[in-house]
């Protein structure tokens, strides 16, 4: 197989790359552009460890190859942060709701994506978005906290996503 030459917008940068046509967009994160944030718990889309969105949609990277990038806004947990924490990584820090943390960034992406599309979600509709993602350590109840909060306070007028 040859390489293909993808070109891509990746946490708002232009980027290039060369990937193999059966390569996981998960595995060129990583590997290729050493965006390490993005982690594999499953490789078989089930745990959502790799979440990232793709303009705008939220995927797992371990079900998307490498070549699907072409021309496409792609977004990852290292692209939310600017200068400082974003306002959901501070509540996951301020309710101890990450432990391991292979599961965390794929939540932190999850419930972005849930908050630019829903600001003011029930329990019940968090629960609903973040049910692809599993975490084998803290239970749920500390990260749907986190999430509600931030949700209050961008309603509040006190962050944005």
């Amino acid at each position: 197989m040859s390489a293909l030459h993808i070109s891509a917008s990746i946490n708002g940068d232009p980027t290039e790359f060369l990937c193999e046509p059966d390569e996981t967009l998960l595995d060129v994160l990583r590997d290729r552009l050493n965006l390490t944030g993005t982690k594999e718990g499953c490789g078989t889309g089930d745990c959502g460890a790799c979440s990232v969105t793709v303009d705008g949609r939220l995927v797992c990277a371990c079900l998307v190859l490498g070549a699907e990038a072409q021309g496409r806004n792609i977004e990852t947990i290292e692209g939310l942060a600017g200068d400082e924490l974003h306002p959901l990584q501070k509540k996951f820090l301020e309710h101890a709701a990450l432990q391991c943390g292979i599961c965390t960034p794929g939540f932190l992406v999850a419930a972005k994506s849930l908050l630019e599309k829903n600001n003011n979600p029930t329990e019940e509709e968090v629960r609903y978005w973040l049910a692809g993602n599993l975490c084998r350590c803290t239970g749920y109840d500390k990260i749907i906290r986190a999430v509600m909060e931030t949700a209050e306070d961008m309603r509040r007028g006190n962050h944005a996503t």
